[in-house]
Order: C-alpha cells, then sequence, then structure tokens
C-alpha cells in the first residue's frame, strides 16, 4: 500500500489532505481513484488508513478510516557521517541508509574526497539528496523523514557530533583488527543512545582524520579482512546496529 507523509496540521478528526508534489504523483503517476485506499503518517508513530474522497488539482482529500500506532523506527538514533564521495555513490547511499533506520545523514568533505561542492552546488545537491530521502522513507514505511544536511567539513562533523552528545562513536578502518572488539562495540549500543557511524570516501581516511577522530572519542573498528567500497561500509554499519537493536 502506498505511504505518505503529511504535516500535522493536515489532519483534522476523520478527514486529512494531501498537498504539494505528492498530488501529481498520486493523480498522474500512480493513476489513483476516489475509493482506493492509502497510508499516511502526521508525524510520530500513529499512522492512517485511509480512502480516496476527491482528488483537485492541488490537493487530495481523505476519508480518515483507522489509526493505528506503529513503531517503525529503531530504538536508538544513528547518523551517518559520510564521507563524500561521486554523486550517484551518494544518492545509492542516501537511499539505503533511510531504508536502514538511519535517522539522519552528514555529507562530508575528507582530505581525499574526490567531490568538491561550493555553496550553490551543495544547495542543489543536499534538495536532491532529501527528495530521494523523502522517497526511501515512503517505500519503507518510515515514520519520519530522515534529514540529510548540507556537507561539513570534517572539522565541522566532528564539531556536531560533540555538540550532540553521541554516546557512541564509530569509524570502519582498514587498518584497525579485531573482530570481537567490533561485535563488543556493536553489542554495547544501548535503546535510548545516539550512535555516530563515520566513513570515509573512495581514497579512505587520512591517518591524521582517523587520529583527531579517535580524540573526539571515536573507536576505530574493522570490518573483516576485505577492504570494502564506501557506498559498502556505512551499510554494512547499519544493518549490524539494525540487527543488534531492532525490537521484536
Amino acid at each position: 500500500m502506498y505511504h505518505f507523509f503529511i504535516a500535522p496540521e493536515q489532519l483534522s478528526g476523520d478527514s486529512a489532505v494531501i498537498l504539494g508534489s505528492d498530488v501529481r504523483h498520486i493523480g498522474s503517476v500512480l493513476r489513483m481513484k476516489p475509493g482506493e485506499k492509502l497510508m499516511v503518517n502526521a508525524g510520530g508513530d500513529w499512522e492512517y488508513l485511509c480512502e480516496i474522497a476527491n482528488i483537485e488539482r492541488d490537493s487530495v482529500s481523505l476519508r480518515v478510516l483507522e489509526g493505528r500506532q506503529e513503531t517503525r523506527e529503531l530504538p536508538v538514533s544513528i547518523t551517518l557521517y559520510q564521507g563524500l564521495p561521486k554523486a550517484e555513490k551518494m544518492e545509492l547511499i542516501v537511499q539505503k541508509a533511510v531504508e536502514l533506520g538511519a535517522a539522519s545523514i552528514v555529507p562530508v568533505e575528507m582530505h581525499r574526497s574526490v567531490v568538491r561542492l561550493d555553496e550553490k552546488k551543495a544547495a542543489v545537491k543536499q534538495k536532491r539528496w532529501q527528495a530521494i530521502a523523502e522517497a526511501a522513507a515512503k517505500q519503507a514505511g518510515r515514520s519520519v523523514i530522515p534529514e540529510v544536511s548540507l556537507p561539513l567539513s570534517f572539522k565541522e562533523a566532528l564539531r556536531r557530533v560533540e555538540a550532540e552528545g553521541t554516546e557512541l562513536r564509530l569509524l570502519p578502518y582498514e587498518r584497525a583488527a579485531g573482530m570481537a572488539a567490533t561485535r563488543d562495540l556493536i553489542r554495547s549500543v544501548k535503546a535510548g543512545q545516539r550512535v555516530a557511524v563515520m566513513i570515509g570516501p573512495e581514497g579512505g581516511f587520512e591517518e591524521t582524520e582517523v587520529e583527531a577522530a579517535e580524540a573526539e572519542g571515536f573507536h576505530a573498528l574493522t570490518l573483516g579482512k576485505r577492504i570494502l567500497r564506501t557506498e559498502t561500509a556505512g551499510l554494512v554499519m547499519l544493518s549490524l546496529l539494525m540487527a543488534e537493536t531492532e525490537e521484536d
């Protein structure tokens, strides 16, 4: 069943309304008709089964049939700090990170990042990435749309981690060793915690970046004996954290 997000003020009693770009998507792309059903989320854990009452040019009117509380978010808040890769890789990373439960995604310009974005290009990219996050959140049935921030420098990213009071800070690094230590770190995650996952770009981390991150409380850890691509490493970390923390 199709899933859409609305603002809280678009829900009132037994009726709701969809506005914006979703209107065209419902009418022209999905070709839905009055009487068909869909799900809407107005923020938080409540979702609503609705029936389309009317489709107009700039709005879709709904009748609310049933509301139910459904917790679809992980019990931990994971921010993926992704070393800025080439454009198509970042789009894949955003999509899959949202599917795997990331709460937010922060592109980070690092020493070995191939891509360099000026302020104007960064804003355009961020808008595109946020749209991808929204589409992925709808497809995955998420309760919230994760935020994709504007790119930060490596130092800015470390300051953000500290400012947010992130309890667990993880940095997969090809020179780290000891899968037992990796397992212990993953198993140490507790419900309600904030977790930061820092991933290097295509060329990997500079050693000085790893040292700076460790000085800010990051744990360098291994993901095995094979060297993973930047678009793989973060998704592996998210998968491990999801498997460890997902509630029944």
